[in-house]
């Protein structure tokens, strides 16, 4: 049978799905590893990638059980789910390669103060004390912080920021590009008859 038939298209469908699966698994055990290892101590960050890894492992399983078993309510339930997931990250992913510095500055403090935890490990991870001006009288867990001779975290930040949503805005573009792939694998899977089944089924 030539590819793009029925057990070509079967075959692609379940390869992209498998391949769902790994990401959210990896997804998941990054969170658990970080948090294990104590480098995440924000509980919003590690459940926020856990809550992202499950909901790709779930679509991913509804998806490779529909293309095994050409499961047709199945299938056009991961159509739809697959096709919203597609719209929301290439919109995040166009985002994140379009924003210029001041809209990062202001993100960048919102988001640094919205939780003390993630400050703590910034402070950590980078060697820094504060947001934008360093204040000794508030408690810092930063090497630095014992010698006084601390910097802002802004600018450490904004040096690894610009860096990261480049990286995060190209693999959302590169997987977004495969969600798709993925919606018109399934569409047209979903259409195609299963040589193997009785005729009789489709009439």
């Amino acid at each position: 049978m030539v590819c793009g038939g029925f057990t070509c298209s079967k075959h692609a469908l379940s390869a992209l799905n498998i391949l769902y699966v790994m990401v959210s698994l990896l997804v998941i055990g990054v969170a658990a590893w970080g948090k294990w290892f104590g480098l995440v101590s924000s509980f919003q960050v590690v459940g926020g990638m856990i809550g992202v890894g499950s909901f790709l492992f779930v679509v991913a399983l509804v998806g490779l059980i529909g293309a095994v078993k050409h499961h047709q309510v199945l299938l056009f339930f991961y159509m739809i789910v697959l096709f919203l997931v597609f719209v929301v990250q290439i919109s995040v992913s166009c985002a994140c390669l379009a924003i210029n510095e001041d809209q990062q500055g202001q993100l960048l403090e919102v988001g640094w103060n919205n939780s003390e935890s993630m400050q703590r490990d910034v402070e950590k991870t980078l060697d820094c004390c504060g947001f934008s001006s360093v204040d000794y009288n508030r408690t810092c867990d930063a090497a630095c912080s014992r010698d006084l001779l601390c910097s802002p975290c802004k600018t450490k930040i904004e040096e690894h920021a610009e860096e990261v949503l480049r990286f995060v805005g190209g693999v959302g573009l590169f997987f977004s590009f495969t969600e798709i792939l993925g919606v018109w694998l399934t569409h047209r899977y979903r259409n195609e008859r299963d040589p193997r089944a009785n005729p009789s089924a489709f009439l």
